[in-house]
C-alpha cells in the first residue's frame, strides 16, 4: 500500500503541490463528515487529513478546539473514526492522513490501531504531541503493519532534529509553518521557504506545510515552494457556519484551493 507515495510521485511529475484539506471526525456528524470525504475526493483533494477529536488538543487554535469537543459530546472517536474510513473507502481514491494526538492511541494499543487503521483503510498518521526519541514503539508497529508515521517539524527545530525526525518518518515530513497553533491567519511567516529548504536539506521525503493557511492567494504562495499544502481551520471554519450546506460549502472551497495550487507553478 503506497498511495501517499504514489501521489507525490504523480504530482511531481506535473510540477504541482498536493492539496490537503483537513476535516475534524464527527462533525457536524460521522455522517456528514464521510460525505465530505468523498465529496473533497472529487473536488480535487489529492490527499484528506482526518482529525480525531481529543479533549486536550494542544496544537490546535480557538476553532478546531471548539469543534473537537462538540464532535466529542456527539459521540466521536478514534474507533468510530476508524469505522469511518472503512466505510468510505471504496469510495475515495484520494490517500487518508489520521492525525491524532498520542493519547488515544495509546489507550487503544499501538499494535491494535495500527493494524485496524490499515484494514480501514488509512494509510498514514500524524501524531502532534509525540516526540521523535518516544515514538520508537508506534514506529515499530505502523512499519510493520505498512501505515505512514508522518513527523512535524517547526521554524524552530534545528537542522540536526530534522534529520533525526525525518529518518523516523515515512510518506511525507510535515511543516509547521509558524511558531504557534492552528487557526486561519490573514497572513502567513515571510520565511516559509526557509524552513521547506531545510527540510530539502534533510530529506528526500515531501515537504508538505500547513498551520494557519487560509485563502486561494497563500496557497498559491505555499505550493509554489513546497510539495503540497493542508488547510484545516479556514475549511472548518466555513463548515461551522453553514453546518446544513457542509458538504457543498467544503467542495466549492476545496475546488478553488485545488485550482490555486495548479495555478502556482509555470
Amino acid at each position: 500500500m503506497h498511495r501517499i507515495m504514489d501521489v507525490f510521485e504523480k504530482l511531481r511529475a506535473r510540477n504541482e503541490a498536493a492539496l490537503v484539506p483537513y476535516l475534524t471526525a464527527g462533525y457536524p456528524s460521522m455522517e456528514r463528515t464521510g460525505e465530505m470525504l468523498v465529496a473533497l475526493g472529487e473536488a480535487g483533494a489529492d490527499l484528506l487529513e482526518l482529525g480525531i477529536p481529543f479533549s486536550d488538543p494542544l496544537a490546535d487554535g480557538a476553532t478546531l478546539q471548539r469543534i473537537s469537543h462538540l464532535a466529542l459530546e456527539r459521540g466521536a472517536s478514534l474507533r468510530s473514526a476508524l469505522g469511518l474510513v472503512a466505510s468510505v473507502r471504496s469510495q475515495v481514491a484520494a490517500p487518508v492522513v489520521l492525525m491524532s494526538y498520542y493519547n488515544p492511541i495509546l489507550r487503544y494499543g499501538e499494535e491494535r490501531f495500527a493494524v485496524e487503521a490499515v484494514a480501514a483503510g488509512v494509510d498514514g498518521v500524524i501524531v502532534p504531541d509525540l516526540p521523535v526519541e518516544e515514538s520508537t514503539t508506534l514506529r515499530v508497529a505502523c512499519a510493520r503493519s505498512g501505515l505512514d508515521l508522518i513527523g512535524m517539524v517547526a521554524p524552530t527545530t534545528p537542522g540536526e532534529r530534522i534529520a533525526a525526525i525525518a529518518e523516523a518518518s515515512s510518506g511525507f515530513l510535515y511543516c509547521v509553518s509558524l511558531k504557534g497553533v492552528t487557526g486561519s491567519r490573514r497572513e502567513l511567516p515571510q520565511d516559509i521557504d526557509l524552513l521547506t529548504g531545510r527540510v530539502r536539506e534533510a530529506t528526500r521525503l515531501p515537504a508538505v506545510v500547513g498551520f494557519g493557511i487560509s485563502s486561494a492567494d497563500q496557497v498559491r504562495r505555499v505550493a509554489a515552494i513546497a510539495d503540497g499544502v493542508v488547510v484545516g481551520s479556514a475549511l472548518m471554519d466555513r463548515i461551522d457556519r453553514e453546518p446544513a450546506r457542509c458538504v457543498e460549502v467544503a467542495s466549492e472551497f476545496v475546488s478553488k484551493l485545488k485550482a490555486a495550487c495548479r495555478e502556482a507553478r509555470p
